[in-house]
């Protein structure tokens, strides 16, 4: 059975580019706006990895990485933060919300799927 990813972004080209990559690899992708739409479908399907923006409107990557840990159905699924930011103090911040991993756009498709396969195989 296919591991199931949430792609969050309001970006709509990343979350094609995140799918395109993701399908082609043999994953099951479903697709979030922002922080508050994938936290409403997180709400009622548990999926096996979180692939998050950072800055979205009404909800963002952080707040929505904090609500997600404190459902016990996401205390333990991964979540990685997929942003154009890469300063310290925001990596810090994630990972104080419970962030996985960090990863920075643009990113490469290759690298993404070796991530996605290190955290879920």
């Amino acid at each position: 059975m296919a591991k199931t990813v949430l792609n969050v972004d309001d970006s709509t080209s990343i979350r094609q580019m995140v799918v395109i990559t993701l399908k082609d690899a043999g994953y099951e992708v479903i697709e979030a706006a922002d922080g508050q739409e994938g936290l409403d479908i997180a709400r009622v399907k548990t999926v096996d990895l979180v692939l998050t923006d950072l800055n979205m409107p009404r909800m963002n990557g952080l707040a929505m990485t904090m609500a997600l840990r404190a459902m016990s159905s996401y205390r333990d699924v991964p979540i990685l933060i997929l942003t154009t930011e890469s300063g310290d103090e925001m990596k810090k911040q994630g990972k104080a919300a419970g962030a996985t991993g960090w990863m920075i756009k643009p990113f490469d498709p290759q690298k993404l799927l070796e991530v996605v396969r290190k955290v879920i195989g």
